[in-house]
Protein backbone atom coordinates (compact mmCIF):
# COMPACT_ATOMS: atom_id res chain seq x y z
CA UNK A 1 0.00 0.00 0.00
CA UNK A 2 1.31 3.74 -0.56
CA UNK A 3 2.66 5.37 2.39
CA UNK A 4 0.94 8.83 3.60
CA UNK A 5 3.56 10.48 2.86
CA UNK A 6 3.99 9.31 -0.64
CA UNK A 7 -0.07 10.10 -0.81
CA UNK A 8 0.23 12.95 0.24
CA UNK A 9 2.56 14.08 -2.91
CA UNK A 10 0.44 12.65 -5.06
CA UNK A 11 -2.58 15.05 -4.02
CA UNK A 12 -0.66 18.04 -3.85
CA UNK A 13 -1.39 18.88 -7.45
CA UNK A 14 -4.98 17.80 -7.71
CA UNK A 15 -6.10 19.83 -4.81
CA UNK A 16 -3.87 22.95 -6.04
CA UNK A 17 -5.68 22.47 -9.36
CA UNK A 18 -9.35 22.57 -6.96
CA UNK A 19 -8.27 25.69 -5.51
CA UNK A 20 -6.74 27.45 -7.92
CA UNK A 21 -8.57 30.81 -9.67
CA UNK A 22 -11.81 30.77 -6.94
CA UNK A 23 -12.36 34.32 -5.82
CA UNK A 24 -13.50 32.91 -2.13
CA UNK A 25 -10.03 31.23 -1.37
CA UNK A 26 -8.37 34.54 0.14
CA UNK A 27 -4.52 34.82 -0.27
CA UNK A 28 -3.87 33.15 3.02
CA UNK A 29 -6.24 30.44 2.82
CA UNK A 30 -8.00 31.36 5.89
CA UNK A 31 -12.11 30.90 6.24
CA UNK A 32 -13.67 34.32 7.56
CA UNK A 33 -15.80 34.81 10.21
CA UNK A 34 -19.30 33.44 9.08
CA UNK A 35 -21.86 36.57 8.01
CA UNK A 36 -24.92 37.23 10.05
CA UNK A 37 -27.68 38.40 8.03
CA UNK A 38 -30.01 41.10 9.33
CA UNK A 39 -32.97 39.81 10.99
CA UNK A 40 -35.91 42.32 10.69
CA UNK A 41 -37.71 42.18 13.95
CA UNK A 42 -41.07 40.62 13.79
CA UNK A 43 -39.79 39.62 10.41
CA UNK A 44 -40.30 35.78 9.25
CA UNK A 45 -37.63 33.49 10.69
CA UNK A 46 -36.00 31.48 7.40
CA UNK A 47 -33.71 28.85 7.93
CA UNK A 48 -31.45 28.44 4.42
CA UNK A 49 -29.15 25.30 4.05
CA UNK A 50 -27.45 23.68 1.33
CA UNK A 51 -28.81 20.43 -0.12
CA UNK A 52 -26.07 18.99 -2.11
CA UNK A 53 -27.71 18.47 -5.48
CA UNK A 54 -31.56 18.53 -6.71
CA UNK A 55 -33.82 15.90 -5.35
CA UNK A 56 -34.77 13.43 -7.41
CA UNK A 57 -38.23 14.19 -6.45
CA UNK A 58 -40.55 14.42 -3.12
CA UNK A 59 -42.36 11.13 -3.26
CA UNK A 60 -41.67 9.48 -0.52
CA UNK A 61 -42.52 6.14 -2.52
CA UNK A 62 -40.23 6.52 -4.77
CA UNK A 63 -37.59 8.57 -3.82
CA UNK A 64 -34.15 6.65 -2.35
CA UNK A 65 -32.00 9.67 -1.63
CA UNK A 66 -30.32 11.49 1.54
CA UNK A 67 -31.05 15.22 -0.28
CA UNK A 68 -34.75 14.26 -1.24
CA UNK A 69 -35.30 12.82 2.53
CA UNK A 70 -33.94 16.13 3.79
CA UNK A 71 -37.19 18.28 2.02
CA UNK A 72 -39.67 15.48 2.54
CA UNK A 73 -38.86 14.86 6.10
CA UNK A 74 -40.29 18.47 6.70
CA UNK A 75 -43.22 17.79 4.46
CA UNK A 76 -44.31 14.67 5.84
CA UNK A 77 -44.79 12.81 8.63
CA UNK A 78 -45.18 9.25 9.67
CA UNK A 79 -46.88 7.59 12.78
CA UNK A 80 -44.05 7.98 15.15
CA UNK A 81 -41.59 10.97 14.79
CA UNK A 82 -37.97 11.30 15.99
CA UNK A 83 -37.02 12.87 19.25
CA UNK A 84 -34.00 15.58 18.14
CA UNK A 85 -31.62 14.69 21.01
CA UNK A 86 -30.87 10.81 20.17
CA UNK A 87 -33.87 10.21 17.46
CA UNK A 88 -35.86 8.19 19.50
CA UNK A 89 -38.99 7.28 18.59
CA UNK A 90 -41.56 9.85 19.64
CA UNK A 91 -45.40 10.76 19.46
CA UNK A 92 -46.37 11.21 15.29
CA UNK A 93 -49.20 10.73 14.02
CA UNK A 94 -49.72 8.27 16.23
CA UNK A 95 -50.23 9.56 19.60
CA UNK A 96 -49.83 5.95 21.38
CA UNK A 97 -49.12 2.58 21.02
CA UNK A 98 -48.64 -1.21 22.10
CA UNK A 99 -46.83 -3.71 21.74
CA UNK A 100 -48.28 -7.25 22.18
CA UNK A 101 -46.11 -9.80 24.69
CA UNK A 102 -44.91 -11.73 21.80
CA UNK A 103 -43.45 -8.66 19.96
CA UNK A 104 -45.46 -9.95 16.98
CA UNK A 105 -48.55 -7.37 16.86
CA UNK A 106 -47.92 -3.20 16.92
CA UNK A 107 -51.33 -1.30 17.47
CA UNK A 108 -51.16 2.33 17.15
CA UNK A 109 -53.54 4.97 18.29
CA UNK A 110 -53.85 8.02 15.55
CA UNK A 111 -54.97 11.10 17.16
CA UNK A 112 -57.90 13.14 16.17
CA UNK A 113 -56.41 16.16 15.16
CA UNK A 114 -54.39 14.61 12.06
CA UNK A 115 -54.90 16.45 8.97
CA UNK A 116 -53.45 16.69 5.35
CA UNK A 117 -52.86 20.63 4.86
CA UNK A 118 -55.66 21.02 2.88
CA UNK A 119 -57.87 19.86 5.71
CA UNK A 120 -58.51 16.52 5.17
CA UNK A 121 -58.06 13.80 7.75
CA UNK A 122 -55.50 10.96 8.02
CA UNK A 123 -57.00 7.91 9.62
CA UNK A 124 -56.07 4.46 9.71
CA UNK A 125 -57.44 4.20 6.00
CA UNK A 126 -54.76 6.25 4.40
CA UNK A 127 -52.04 4.14 6.07
CA UNK A 128 -53.41 1.20 4.99
CA UNK A 129 -53.38 2.51 1.28
CA UNK A 130 -50.77 4.26 1.67
CA UNK A 131 -48.83 0.88 2.38
CA UNK A 132 -50.73 -0.84 -0.11
CA UNK A 133 -49.44 1.55 -2.95
CA UNK A 134 -45.58 0.97 -1.87
CA UNK A 135 -45.94 -2.98 -1.98
CA UNK A 136 -47.61 -2.66 -5.22
CA UNK A 137 -45.64 -4.18 -7.98
CA UNK A 138 -46.09 -2.31 -10.60
CA UNK A 139 -44.65 0.57 -8.53
CA UNK A 140 -41.65 -0.73 -8.29
CA UNK A 141 -40.41 1.09 -5.03
CA UNK A 142 -36.57 0.39 -4.27
CA UNK A 143 -37.71 0.65 -0.54
CA UNK A 144 -40.38 -1.46 -0.40
CA UNK A 145 -38.86 -3.82 1.43
CA UNK A 146 -38.94 -2.17 4.36
CA UNK A 147 -42.20 -3.12 4.84
CA UNK A 148 -41.48 -6.83 4.22
CA UNK A 149 -40.95 -7.30 8.41
CA UNK A 150 -44.81 -7.34 7.89
CA UNK A 151 -47.13 -10.21 7.27
CA UNK A 152 -47.34 -10.92 3.96
CA UNK A 153 -46.30 -7.87 2.78
CA UNK A 154 -43.03 -9.59 0.25
CA UNK A 155 -45.69 -11.58 -0.84
CA UNK A 156 -47.86 -9.13 -2.11
CA UNK A 157 -44.52 -7.00 -3.56
CA UNK A 158 -43.53 -10.16 -5.57
CA UNK A 159 -46.81 -10.87 -6.72
CA UNK A 160 -47.51 -13.99 -5.13
CA UNK A 161 -50.64 -12.99 -3.57
CA UNK A 162 -53.19 -9.80 -5.11
CA UNK A 163 -55.23 -9.63 -2.39
CA UNK A 164 -54.38 -7.20 0.21
CA UNK A 165 -56.30 -7.68 2.75
CA UNK A 166 -53.83 -10.76 3.53
CA UNK A 167 -51.45 -8.51 4.60
CA UNK A 168 -50.75 -7.60 8.22
CA UNK A 169 -52.01 -4.21 8.10
CA UNK A 170 -55.70 -3.51 9.38
CA UNK A 171 -57.79 -0.58 10.27
CA UNK A 172 -59.47 -1.84 13.39
CA UNK A 173 -61.37 1.83 13.49
CA UNK A 174 -61.02 4.66 12.15
CA UNK A 175 -57.91 6.18 14.28
CA UNK A 176 -56.83 2.02 15.36
CA UNK A 177 -54.04 0.83 12.89
CA UNK A 178 -52.81 -3.05 14.07
CA UNK A 179 -49.91 -4.19 12.28
CA UNK A 180 -48.77 -7.50 12.21
CA UNK A 181 -45.44 -8.68 11.81
CA UNK A 182 -44.21 -12.02 10.75
CA UNK A 183 -41.53 -12.63 13.58
CA UNK A 184 -40.72 -10.40 16.59
CA UNK A 185 -38.63 -7.12 14.75
CA UNK A 186 -36.86 -5.03 17.67
CA UNK A 187 -35.93 -2.11 15.26
CA UNK A 188 -39.49 -1.86 14.01
CA UNK A 189 -40.18 1.30 15.98
CA UNK A 190 -37.09 3.10 14.96
CA UNK A 191 -37.40 2.60 11.33
CA UNK A 192 -40.90 3.41 11.44
CA UNK A 193 -40.11 7.06 13.04
CA UNK A 194 -36.96 6.90 11.07
CA UNK A 195 -37.21 6.33 7.26
CA UNK A 196 -40.25 7.89 4.79
CA UNK A 197 -41.16 4.74 3.41
CA UNK A 198 -43.77 4.21 6.49
CA UNK A 199 -44.92 8.09 5.95
CA UNK A 200 -48.31 8.19 4.93
CA UNK A 201 -48.91 9.32 1.26
CA UNK A 202 -52.25 11.88 0.06
CA UNK A 203 -53.92 9.23 -2.32
CA UNK A 204 -56.48 11.66 -2.96
CA UNK A 205 -54.21 14.03 -4.49
CA UNK A 206 -52.10 10.82 -6.61
CA UNK A 207 -55.41 9.51 -7.68
CA UNK A 208 -55.67 12.89 -9.77
CA UNK A 209 -52.59 12.72 -11.64
CA UNK A 210 -52.05 9.44 -12.81
CA UNK A 211 -52.92 6.94 -10.10
CA UNK A 212 -51.26 4.54 -7.38
CA UNK A 213 -48.62 3.30 -10.12
CA UNK A 214 -47.43 5.83 -12.00
CA UNK A 215 -44.15 7.53 -10.82
CA UNK A 216 -43.27 11.31 -11.71
CA UNK A 217 -46.26 12.70 -11.98
CA UNK A 218 -46.77 16.23 -10.96
CA UNK A 219 -49.05 15.72 -7.80
CA UNK A 220 -45.71 16.39 -5.80
CA UNK A 221 -45.21 20.33 -7.37
CA UNK A 222 -46.29 23.42 -5.83
CA UNK A 223 -49.97 23.60 -5.94
CA UNK A 224 -50.75 20.27 -5.79
CA UNK A 225 -48.73 18.16 -3.07
CA UNK A 226 -50.60 18.44 0.67
CA UNK A 227 -48.67 17.64 3.35
CA UNK A 228 -48.83 16.13 6.57
CA UNK A 229 -45.33 17.85 8.48
CA UNK A 230 -44.63 20.63 10.52
CA UNK A 231 -44.16 22.54 6.36
CA UNK A 232 -45.59 22.45 3.21
CA UNK A 233 -44.20 23.55 0.09
CA UNK A 234 -44.10 26.79 -0.65
CA UNK A 235 -41.87 26.77 -3.97
CA UNK A 236 -39.72 24.37 -6.15
CA UNK A 237 -37.62 26.15 -8.65
CA UNK A 238 -35.10 23.48 -10.58
CA UNK A 239 -31.88 24.17 -10.15
CA UNK A 240 -32.07 27.12 -7.66
CA UNK A 241 -34.78 26.94 -4.52
CA UNK A 242 -37.09 24.96 -2.28
CA UNK A 243 -38.93 26.71 -0.09
CA UNK A 244 -41.64 25.60 2.18
CA UNK A 245 -43.48 27.22 4.55
CA UNK A 246 -45.41 26.29 7.98
CA UNK A 247 -48.72 23.83 7.88
CA UNK A 248 -51.34 25.53 9.87
CA UNK A 249 -52.64 21.91 9.68
CA UNK A 250 -50.20 20.19 11.29
CA UNK A 251 -51.26 19.27 14.28
CA UNK A 252 -48.24 20.13 16.76
CA UNK A 253 -47.82 23.27 14.76
CA UNK A 254 -47.61 25.54 18.13
CA UNK A 255 -44.36 23.53 18.50
CA UNK A 256 -43.00 24.81 15.70
CA UNK A 257 -40.59 28.01 15.83
CA UNK A 258 -39.48 28.37 11.71
CA UNK A 259 -41.53 30.22 9.17
CA UNK A 260 -40.16 28.80 6.45
CA UNK A 261 -36.71 26.61 5.38
CA UNK A 262 -35.31 27.20 2.11
CA UNK A 263 -33.32 24.01 0.74
CA UNK A 264 -30.12 25.24 -1.94
CA UNK A 265 -29.29 22.63 -4.39
CA UNK A 266 -25.49 23.56 -4.59
CA UNK A 267 -23.52 21.06 -5.94
CA UNK A 268 -20.68 22.96 -6.20
CA UNK A 269 -18.97 22.84 -2.65
CA UNK A 270 -17.08 25.75 -3.00
CA UNK A 271 -19.88 27.41 -3.93
CA UNK A 272 -21.68 26.36 -1.00
CA UNK A 273 -18.52 27.20 1.56
CA UNK A 274 -18.45 30.86 -0.23
CA UNK A 275 -22.56 31.34 0.36
CA UNK A 276 -21.80 30.11 3.95
CA UNK A 277 -19.08 32.91 4.75
CA UNK A 278 -20.91 35.82 3.12
CA UNK A 279 -24.26 34.63 5.19
CA UNK A 280 -26.43 33.31 2.33
CA UNK A 281 -27.12 30.06 3.96
CA UNK A 282 -27.09 29.27 8.07
CA UNK A 283 -25.86 25.34 7.31
CA UNK A 284 -23.71 23.56 4.32
CA UNK A 285 -24.51 20.39 3.30
CA UNK A 286 -20.71 19.57 3.80
CA UNK A 287 -17.27 21.41 3.42
CA UNK A 288 -14.60 21.06 0.53
CA UNK A 289 -11.89 18.59 1.82
CA UNK A 290 -9.74 21.82 1.34
CA UNK A 291 -10.92 23.76 4.05
CA UNK A 292 -11.88 21.75 6.61
CA UNK A 293 -8.21 22.28 8.64
CA UNK A 294 -8.92 26.20 7.48
CA UNK A 295 -12.01 26.14 9.63
CA UNK A 296 -10.49 23.67 12.23
CA UNK A 297 -7.78 27.02 12.98
CA UNK A 298 -9.68 30.22 12.00
CA UNK A 299 -13.45 29.51 12.60
CA UNK A 300 -13.87 26.39 14.67
CA UNK A 301 -17.05 27.81 16.41
CA UNK A 302 -18.45 27.15 12.79
CA UNK A 303 -17.11 23.80 12.16
CA UNK A 304 -19.15 20.89 12.73
CA UNK A 305 -17.99 17.34 12.85
CA UNK A 306 -20.26 14.38 14.09
CA UNK A 307 -20.71 11.32 13.70
CA UNK A 308 -22.88 9.81 10.77
CA UNK A 309 -23.48 5.92 10.83
CA UNK A 310 -22.83 5.37 7.00
CA UNK A 311 -20.29 3.65 4.51
CA UNK A 312 -18.75 5.37 1.74
CA UNK A 313 -17.70 2.34 -1.26
CA UNK A 314 -17.36 1.85 -4.88
CA UNK A 315 -19.96 -0.64 -6.31
CA UNK A 316 -18.39 -3.39 -8.71
CA UNK A 317 -20.45 -4.12 -11.57
CA UNK A 318 -21.00 -7.75 -11.06
CA UNK A 319 -22.23 -8.54 -14.72
CA UNK A 320 -19.42 -7.13 -16.32
CA UNK A 321 -15.39 -8.61 -16.80
CA UNK A 322 -13.33 -8.79 -15.38
CA UNK A 323 -15.34 -7.37 -12.07
CA UNK A 324 -17.14 -10.68 -12.17
CA UNK A 325 -13.91 -11.95 -10.91
CA UNK A 326 -13.50 -12.24 -7.37
CA UNK A 327 -10.08 -12.17 -7.73
CA UNK A 328 -10.36 -8.55 -9.83
CA UNK A 329 -12.42 -7.45 -6.90
CA UNK A 330 -10.01 -8.24 -4.48
CA UNK A 331 -6.76 -7.12 -6.03
CA UNK A 332 -8.66 -3.59 -6.08
CA UNK A 333 -10.09 -3.57 -2.81
CA UNK A 334 -6.48 -4.54 -1.14
CA UNK A 335 -4.72 -2.12 -3.29
CA UNK A 336 -6.51 1.32 -2.11
CA UNK A 337 -4.21 2.82 0.97
CA UNK A 338 -7.44 3.61 3.69
CA UNK A 339 -5.47 5.60 6.04
CA UNK A 340 -3.83 7.60 3.89
CA UNK A 341 -6.65 8.50 2.09
CA UNK A 342 -8.94 9.38 5.32
CA UNK A 343 -6.05 11.18 6.61
CA UNK A 344 -4.68 12.98 3.43
CA UNK A 345 -7.72 13.40 1.59
CA UNK A 346 -10.96 13.36 3.90
CA UNK A 347 -9.45 14.94 7.03
CA UNK A 348 -13.33 14.74 8.49
CA UNK A 349 -12.27 12.27 11.20
CA UNK A 350 -13.84 9.21 8.90
CA UNK A 351 -12.90 5.82 9.59
CA UNK A 352 -11.07 3.54 7.06
CA UNK A 353 -13.40 0.67 6.40
CA UNK A 354 -12.32 -2.86 6.09
CA UNK A 355 -16.19 -4.69 6.26
CA UNK A 356 -19.75 -3.13 5.49
CA UNK A 357 -21.30 -2.64 8.83
CA UNK A 358 -20.23 0.01 10.79
CA UNK A 359 -18.43 -0.83 13.85
CA UNK A 360 -20.55 -0.49 17.19
CA UNK A 361 -24.06 -0.27 15.55
CA UNK A 362 -26.29 -0.88 18.21
CA UNK A 363 -23.58 -2.73 20.01
CA UNK A 364 -22.52 -4.87 17.17
CA UNK A 365 -19.05 -4.79 15.32
CA UNK A 366 -17.79 -7.47 12.52
CA UNK A 367 -15.20 -9.21 13.53
CA UNK A 368 -14.46 -10.24 9.49
CA UNK A 369 -12.47 -7.57 7.57
CA UNK A 370 -10.39 -7.29 4.80
CA UNK A 371 -6.80 -7.77 5.15
CA UNK A 372 -4.08 -8.15 2.77
CA UNK A 373 -0.67 -7.09 0.98
CA UNK A 374 0.01 -5.01 -2.03
CA UNK A 375 1.91 -8.14 -3.03
CA UNK A 376 -1.02 -10.27 -2.72
CA UNK A 377 -3.09 -7.77 -4.84
CA UNK A 378 -0.84 -7.98 -7.51
CA UNK A 379 -0.41 -11.71 -7.76
CA UNK A 380 -4.64 -11.72 -7.55
CA UNK A 381 -3.96 -9.83 -10.29
CA UNK A 382 -2.05 -12.01 -12.32
CA UNK A 383 -3.59 -14.96 -11.24
CA UNK A 384 -6.78 -13.31 -13.13
CA UNK A 385 -5.00 -13.06 -16.61
CA UNK A 386 -3.33 -9.27 -16.01
CA UNK A 387 0.26 -9.73 -14.71
CA UNK A 388 1.70 -5.98 -13.90
CA UNK A 389 -1.76 -4.58 -15.05
CA UNK A 390 -1.10 -5.59 -18.81
CA UNK A 391 -4.18 -6.70 -20.84
CA UNK A 392 -6.42 -5.37 -18.26
CA UNK A 393 -9.59 -3.48 -20.41
CA UNK A 394 -10.33 -0.14 -19.56
CA UNK A 395 -13.32 0.25 -17.00
CA UNK A 396 -14.85 3.72 -15.71
CA UNK A 397 -15.36 4.64 -12.45
CA UNK A 398 -18.77 6.80 -12.44
CA UNK A 399 -19.49 9.08 -9.35
CA UNK A 400 -22.05 12.04 -8.80
CA UNK A 401 -20.87 15.62 -9.79
CA UNK A 402 -19.11 16.35 -6.32
CA UNK A 403 -15.76 17.86 -5.70
CA UNK A 404 -15.11 15.78 -3.00
CA UNK A 405 -16.02 12.54 -4.62
CA UNK A 406 -13.38 13.79 -7.72
CA UNK A 407 -10.82 14.11 -4.73
CA UNK A 408 -11.47 10.71 -3.94
CA UNK A 409 -11.62 8.92 -7.12
CA UNK A 410 -8.79 10.48 -8.45
CA UNK A 411 -6.59 9.36 -5.06
CA UNK A 412 -8.06 5.84 -5.64
CA UNK A 413 -7.42 5.97 -9.65
CA UNK A 414 -3.62 6.81 -8.75
CA UNK A 415 -3.33 4.52 -6.30
CA UNK A 416 -4.31 1.79 -8.63
CA UNK A 417 -2.49 2.84 -11.80
CA UNK A 418 0.34 2.83 -9.83
CA UNK A 419 -0.06 -0.17 -7.72
CA UNK A 420 -1.39 -2.48 -9.97
CA UNK A 421 -0.32 -0.62 -13.48
CA UNK A 422 -4.30 -0.09 -14.34
CA UNK A 423 -6.01 2.87 -15.65
CA UNK A 424 -9.62 3.15 -14.74
CA UNK A 425 -11.04 6.06 -16.23
CA UNK A 426 -13.36 8.87 -14.16
CA UNK A 427 -16.82 9.70 -15.08
CA UNK A 428 -19.15 11.94 -13.42
CA UNK A 429 -22.89 12.78 -13.78
CA UNK A 430 -25.20 15.09 -12.06
CA UNK A 431 -27.19 13.18 -9.73
CA UNK A 432 -30.85 12.70 -11.68
CA UNK A 433 -28.63 10.93 -14.66
CA UNK A 434 -26.42 8.70 -11.43
CA UNK A 435 -29.31 7.33 -10.09
CA UNK A 436 -30.40 5.73 -13.14
CA UNK A 437 -27.26 4.48 -14.13
CA UNK A 438 -26.73 3.04 -11.20
CA UNK A 439 -30.40 1.31 -11.39
CA UNK A 440 -29.69 0.24 -14.85
CA UNK A 441 -26.41 -1.05 -13.73
CA UNK A 442 -24.94 1.20 -16.81
CA UNK A 443 -20.82 1.51 -14.92
CA UNK A 444 -18.18 -0.50 -14.00
CA UNK A 445 -17.21 0.99 -11.18
CA UNK A 446 -19.50 3.21 -9.12
CA UNK A 447 -19.25 5.54 -6.01
CA UNK A 448 -21.64 4.52 -3.80
CA UNK A 449 -22.95 5.68 0.11
CA UNK A 450 -25.45 4.02 2.52
CA UNK A 451 -26.51 5.68 5.42
CA UNK A 452 -28.69 3.89 7.90
CA UNK A 453 -32.07 3.86 7.95
CA UNK A 454 -32.32 3.10 11.32
CA UNK A 455 -30.00 2.23 13.71
CA UNK A 456 -29.62 -1.42 13.71
CA UNK A 457 -26.79 -3.63 11.88
CA UNK A 458 -29.86 -5.52 9.74
CA UNK A 459 -29.73 -2.05 7.79
CA UNK A 460 -25.66 -2.53 6.20
CA UNK A 461 -26.42 -6.23 5.57
CA UNK A 462 -29.83 -6.46 3.85
CA UNK A 463 -29.44 -4.09 0.79
CA UNK A 464 -27.15 -7.26 -0.51
CA UNK A 465 -29.72 -9.73 -0.77
CA UNK A 466 -30.61 -10.98 -3.82
CA UNK A 467 -33.82 -9.40 -4.55
CA UNK A 468 -33.48 -6.08 -2.94
CA UNK A 469 -33.78 -3.02 -5.41
CA UNK A 470 -31.12 -1.08 -3.66
CA UNK A 471 -28.36 -3.40 -4.63
CA UNK A 472 -27.51 -2.50 -7.82
CA UNK A 473 -24.25 -4.56 -8.03
CA UNK A 474 -25.83 -7.74 -9.94
CA UNK A 475 -24.49 -10.00 -6.86
CA UNK A 476 -26.37 -12.93 -5.76
CA UNK A 477 -25.38 -14.99 -3.30
CA UNK A 478 -28.08 -17.84 -2.06
CA UNK A 479 -26.33 -18.72 0.88
CA UNK A 480 -25.95 -14.61 2.11
CA UNK A 481 -30.47 -14.70 1.19
CA UNK A 482 -30.63 -17.82 3.51
CA UNK A 483 -29.21 -16.43 6.11
CA UNK A 484 -30.51 -12.75 6.06
CA UNK A 485 -33.90 -14.90 6.64
CA UNK A 486 -32.55 -17.09 9.29
CA UNK A 487 -31.86 -13.72 11.09
CA UNK A 488 -35.06 -12.64 11.09
CA UNK A 489 -36.01 -16.08 13.02
CA UNK A 490 -33.30 -15.95 15.23
CA UNK A 491 -34.90 -15.99 18.85
CA UNK A 492 -32.96 -13.24 20.33
CA UNK A 493 -30.31 -10.60 19.56
CA UNK A 494 -27.46 -12.66 20.76
CA UNK A 495 -28.46 -15.03 17.88
CA UNK A 496 -28.91 -12.97 15.71
CA UNK A 497 -25.75 -10.91 15.64
CA UNK A 498 -24.02 -13.96 15.40
CA UNK A 499 -26.14 -14.55 12.36
CA UNK A 500 -24.84 -10.95 11.17
CA UNK A 501 -21.10 -12.33 11.92
CA UNK A 502 -21.14 -14.84 9.27
CA UNK A 503 -22.94 -12.31 6.42
CA UNK A 504 -20.23 -9.86 6.99
CA UNK A 505 -17.58 -12.42 6.63
CA UNK A 506 -19.31 -13.48 3.29
CA UNK A 507 -19.27 -10.23 1.98
CA UNK A 508 -15.61 -9.33 2.86
CA UNK A 509 -14.84 -12.89 0.93
CA UNK A 510 -17.19 -12.12 -2.11
CA UNK A 511 -16.89 -8.18 -2.37
CA UNK A 512 -20.10 -7.13 -3.63
CA UNK A 513 -19.17 -3.55 -3.04
CA UNK A 514 -15.16 -1.99 -1.81
CA UNK A 515 -15.39 -0.66 1.23
CA UNK A 516 -12.84 2.67 1.67
CA UNK A 517 -14.29 4.45 5.09
CA UNK A 518 -17.66 4.94 7.41
CA UNK A 519 -18.77 8.62 7.07
CA UNK A 520 -18.64 11.22 9.76
CA UNK A 521 -20.88 14.81 9.01
CA UNK A 522 -18.24 17.26 8.45
CA UNK A 523 -20.67 20.87 7.74
CA UNK A 524 -20.53 24.34 8.54
CA UNK A 525 -23.26 25.95 10.89
CA UNK A 526 -23.92 29.39 12.21
CA UNK A 527 -23.82 29.43 15.43
CA UNK A 528 -27.28 31.48 15.45
CA UNK A 529 -28.99 27.55 14.28
CA UNK A 530 -30.20 25.95 17.41
CA UNK A 531 -32.36 22.88 18.45
CA UNK A 532 -29.64 20.62 16.28
CA UNK A 533 -27.81 18.11 17.84
CA UNK A 534 -25.07 15.49 16.98
CA UNK A 535 -27.34 12.46 15.90
CA UNK A 536 -26.13 9.33 14.55
CA UNK A 537 -28.35 9.33 10.86
CA UNK A 538 -27.81 13.05 10.68
CA UNK A 539 -31.32 13.74 11.31
CA UNK A 540 -32.17 16.99 12.58
CA UNK A 541 -36.51 17.31 13.07
CA UNK A 542 -37.34 20.54 11.87
CA UNK A 543 -39.89 21.54 13.99
CA UNK A 544 -37.46 21.62 17.11
CA UNK A 545 -34.97 24.42 15.18
CA UNK A 546 -34.95 27.72 15.66
CA UNK A 547 -32.87 30.94 14.87
CA UNK A 548 -30.84 33.59 17.26
CA UNK A 549 -32.44 36.99 15.88
CA UNK A 550 -29.61 39.76 15.07
CA UNK A 551 -28.85 42.02 18.04
CA UNK A 552 -31.42 45.54 17.95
Amino acid sequence: MLSPRRLASLLILPLIVAGCGRKEQTATGTAPKTASPETKVGGPMIWRVGNGTEPQDLDPQVVTGVPEHKVIMAIFEGLLAENPRDLSPEPGIAERWEVSADGLVYTFHLRADAKWSDGTPIDAVTFLRSYQRILTPALASEYAYLLHYVRGAKDYNEGKITDFSQVGFKARAARTLEVTVNTPTPFLLKLIASHYSWYPVPLHVIEKFGGMTKKGTAWTRPGNIVASGPFMLKEWRQQQLISVVRNSQYWDRARVKLDEIHFLPVENQDTEERMFRTGQIEMTNELPVAKIDVYRRENPEALRTDPYLGLYFYRFNHKRPPLNDRRVRRALALAVDRDSLVKNVVRGGQQPAYAITHPDTAGYTPVAKLSGTVEEAKKLLAEAGFPEGRGFPKLELLYNTSQNHRLIAEAIQQMWRRTLGIDITLRNEEWKVYLDSTDALNYDLQRGGWIADYVDPHVFLEIWASKNLNNDTGFSNAQFDALLEEAMRAPDQKARYEIYQKMDALLVEELPVLPIYYYTSVKALSPRVKGIYPTLLNNHPYKYIWLETAAK
